[in-house]
């Protein structure tokens, strides 16, 4: 039977930092499952994505806007997960962390072309923007290369984790049902996407509520950190949006 490492064990690496990682890996993926379960009544392909965005675009835009933070989110999660494998395993911690995160920005270009196709949507119309989708549809990008580590990542860094003891075997199965995740543009739900999502539920958010409480500070000391940094990522968050908004 595997043991899982106790919190106390986690490492505090400068980058991410251990709660800045311990957060990602709870947030990261409730918000990809709220978004994938949020389209699930929709076909899959992208023809029905752009038709739906047409009809519901608040429910559309708040799906995949939930998918595309959730994938973001993850790297810290992912690099803090790979540094706990590298204390036992360091060459397989390397290459799933990197094949992992890489992955990760292969997720965030699709997101951005997802976006574009929506708003030919509110130009253009449905009919306009599935036709001019389908007749770009699979064109090469360099981030086309990147389509064996939006999978293999997963799998490496699932391995990782059972072999370092980091994660059981079923919360490793859980973590390595990620690569079943259906990549690309303008990809609607299917079962495996919700098994996917669910699966780096089980997976990492117990593992990320784990580290967040970690070793203990004093009450006080730690309550006026936690407080002085909600105020400096809440000021930064609506700097970024508003610089964001203004092109």
């Amino acid at each position: 039977m595997t043991v899982t490492s106790p919190p106390a064990a986690v490492p505090d690496p400068a980058l991410p930092a251990r709660r800045v990682g311990a957060a990602s890996l709870v947030l990261g993926p409730l918000l990809l499952l709220t978004g994938v379960l949020l389209r699930l009544r929709f076909d899959f392909f992208f023809p029905a994505q752009l038709s739906a965005y047409g009809r519901r675009p608040g429910l559309m835009a708040a799906s995949y806007g939930f998918v595309s933070a959730g994938w973001v989110l993850l790297w810290p999660g992912v690099v803090l997960l790979a540094a706990r494998i590298g204390e036992r395993f360091r060459e397989l911690a390397v290459w799933a962390g990197v094949l992992t995160v890489l992955g990760l920005f292969a997720r965030a270009f699709h997101a951005g072309a997802d976006h574009l196709g929506f708003q030919l949507v509110t130009v253009h119309g449905a009919a306009s923007a599935t036709r001019t989708v389908g007749e770009t549809y699979g064109a090469f990008h360099v981030f086309s290369a990147l389509n064996a580590a939006v999978m293999g990542g997963w799998l490496l860094l699932a391995v990782g984790a059972y072999r370092s003891g980091v994660l059981g075997p079923l919360r490793a199965l859980a973590l390595a049902s990620a690569s079943l995740m259906p990549l690309g543009v303008l990809k609607g739900t299917t079962p495996a996407s919700v098994a996917a999502a669910a699966g780096l539920c089980v997976a990492l958010v117990p593992l990320g509520a784990a580290a967040l409480r970690g070793p203990a500070a004093a009450p006080r000391a730690a309550a006026v950190t936690v407080a002085g940094r909600l105020l400096l990522v809440a000021a930064a968050g609506t700097a970024m949006v508003l610089f964001g908004r203004a092109g």
